[in-house]
């Protein structure tokens, strides 16, 4: 698929409406990732707003749609701005390369969705 067919906020409900019978049936797994996840992203030496701007960039380098809709979701909520996305994602390409830049377009398209949904539109 490609950015302009990917509609990264109806993504992210289908992986996590695909996911609620996991959360039940595997309820210890989900709960332990879920708490990785709040403590790898709390702030500390770094921000917040720093460490999603890294899995961003890491779910560009993995080629990861759910990762860069959940954390563009997340970026656009603690007020990143484009140029920090845009940051960001020529780092995950200086380390990826050429799949990495390609990848970096469903990021920004991502990250141009929630921000249009935030805003109202």
């Amino acid at each position: 698929m490609t950015s302009a067919s990917i509609s990264y906020p109806q993504r992210t409900r289908e992986i996590s409406t695909t996911l609620a019978p996991m959360r039940r049936s595997q309820a210890g797994t989900m709960q332990a990732f879920n708490q990785l996840a709040q403590s790898a992203m709390a702030a500390g030496a770094l921000s917040s707003k720093s460490k999603e701007l890294i899995a961003l960039a890491l779910g560009v380098a993995a080629h990861c749609d759910g990762c860069i809709g959940f954390h563009a979701k997340a970026l656009v909520t603690l007020g990143a701005t484009r140029a920090e996305v845009e940051e960001a994602l020529a780092v995950a390409v200086y380390m990826g390369g050429g799949p990495s830049l390609m990848y970096s377009a469903d990021a920004l398209a991502a990250f141009e969705q929630f921000e249009s949904l935030a805003a109202g539109g």
